[in-house]
């Protein structure tokens, strides 16, 4: 039985059919959606009923070092996401609080079940009915309530654990991005107030050389990466990468053997050399080698902290991993910042991270004034991605650009405000793994929804 046109208005009228409908269709054209009709559904699909929260369960995996992580599903009323926690070998003392069970006899102390516990019956409980796509609310809930523990840097984690904590706010972020209706990186471009009309992929670093806690060999300074900025494309960049990482391994293999093209942590070659300015002249003929002179450029991640003796006159030691070692290779942070120097000036280097120990603002500062027009000077174990530190780095104007690990901060959220007051102060951002990582691609979509404009993640292998 057909329906009198006032019993139709009076439906409408009753659920505001009309009103929703118009708000689809605004929301399509602000979006400037290429399919309307499916942008108009997805929208309704939404307005029909919030997303909840119904279950969240955590366990223990293994990540690439071999050592105890924390994975962490979320399960809504769409679906389940999954996400899991990395973690480093170089990590600096400022870092969110990892928790760790310490128990010798099990996995070398590295153990995570006291951390696990902490997912399934503190923190699960209470997201049950949470909207997923409550990002902030939700960290804050976690970090600031059920955790509570603070330090002169901010919420550090210590009580639930940063690993604890991050791998609920990473399967979050994943079940909001369903719950809208939106890829991944384009929720996280939301939830930062970033536009949403272009994305871009960013300039992927790869760590080709390894040395420092990466790798058993003598080399000091940790990461020696190549960046290709003349590339085109992501494609064209990941093909010059992996050309260069092949060509300087044949490289390597015909100056010191076949044994000296093992790997370190990351992928990258270790071989057994000392002097830093040898990793650097191997990647320039590999460069070369490979037919992208002047296209490729070169980045560095020293990790100075790993090799810095506080309250020494010389507290900077290029030989740390050698015994006997007879002292001749301590610098002062003058001397080590005349070193950097000569790096750039002699090779193609656009990048120096961690130059100097995570409390030596003072030579950061000098090296920035210094070199800061012409070198990106990144801060990693510096700022680990946590932004009172990063405020404090704006006003010394102690480097010009910041390392985004979320497992430094330990939450979705705080990395995004971390970057937000970075590009903010002018500077660069680089999205970067850890050495011990898991299958999670999550970074991938954070480095395209932040726009950060470059990541690292290893070698290409």
């Amino acid at each position: 039985m057909a329906q009198s046109e006032a019993a139709v208005q009076q439906y409408l009228d009753k659920h505001k059919v009309q009103a929703l409908v118009e708000d689809a269709i605004n929301d399509a054209v602000k979006q400037q959606a290429d399919d309307p009709a499916l942008h108009m559904a997805r929208y309704l699909e939404r307005a029909a009923g919030k997303v909840r929260i119904t279950k969240v369960h955590a366990r223990m995996i293994l990540d690439s070092r071999g050592n105890p992580t924390v994975e962490c599903d979320v399960t809504t009323s769409k679906g389940m996401y999954r996400a899991a926690v990395p973690s480093g070998a170089s990590t600096g003392i400022y870092e969110a609080m990892e928790l760790r069970d310490g128990v010798k006899e099990e996995y070398m102390g590295k153990g995570v079940s006291q951390a696990v516990a902490n997912v399934n019956g503190v923190i699960g409980p209470a997201l049950i009915g949470l909207d997923p796509t409550q990002q902030k609310e939700i960290d804050e809930l976690m970090v600031q309530r059920l955790d509570g523990t603070k330090n002169e840097w901010g919420w550090c984690k210590k009580k639930l654990g940063a690993n604890a904590i991050l791998a609920a706010s990473l399967a979050v972020c994943k079940a909001g991005a369903d719950a809208t209706g939106v890829p991944l990186y384009e929720h996280i471009a939301r939830l930062a107030g970033n536009p949403t009309d272009k994305f871009f992929l960013p300039v992927p670093a790869f760590n080709v050389i390894n040395g420092g806690s990466h790798a058993g060999n003598k080399l000091a300074m940790q990461e020696f990466m190549i960046l290709p900025v003349g590339a085109t494309s992501f494609a064209e960049a990941l093909r010059m990468g992996t050309e260069v990482y092949h060509t300087l391994k044949a490289v390597i293999k015909a100056k010191y053997g076949q044994d000296a093209t093992n790997v370190g942590d990351e992928g990258g070659f270790a071989p057994n050399i000392q002097d830093n300015a040898e990793g650097l002249e191997l990647l320039t003929q590999a460069i070369k080698q490979a037919g992208f002179e002047g296209r490729l450029q070169i980045g560095m991640d020293v990790a100075a902290s790993e090799f810095f003796t506080k309250g020494a006159e010389q507290p900077y030691d290029l030989n740390f991993k050698n015994s006997p070692n007879d002292g001749s290779a301590k610098l002062t942070p003058a001397a080590l910042g005349e070193l950097y120097a000569k790096f750039a000036s002699d090779f193609a280097v656009c990048s120096i991270e961690d130059p100097f120990d995570q409390d030596d603002w003072q030579a950061y500062a000098e090296l920035t004034a210094k070199m800061g027009d012409k070198v990106q000077i990144v801060g990693d174990d510096l700022l680990v991605t946590n932004p009172m530190r990063v405020a404090k780095a704006i006003e010394l104007k102690a480097c010009n650009a910041l390392l985004l690990k979320v497992n430094q901060i330990g939450t979705v959220s705080e990395s995004i405000e971390a970057v937000a007051m970075a590009k903010k102060a002018g500077w660069g951002v680089m999205t970067s793994h850890r050495s011990g990582e898991t299958e999670d691609s999550f970074i991938a979509d954070l480095a395209v929804g932040l726009g950060t404009g470059q990541i690292k993640t290893g070698a290409p292998c």
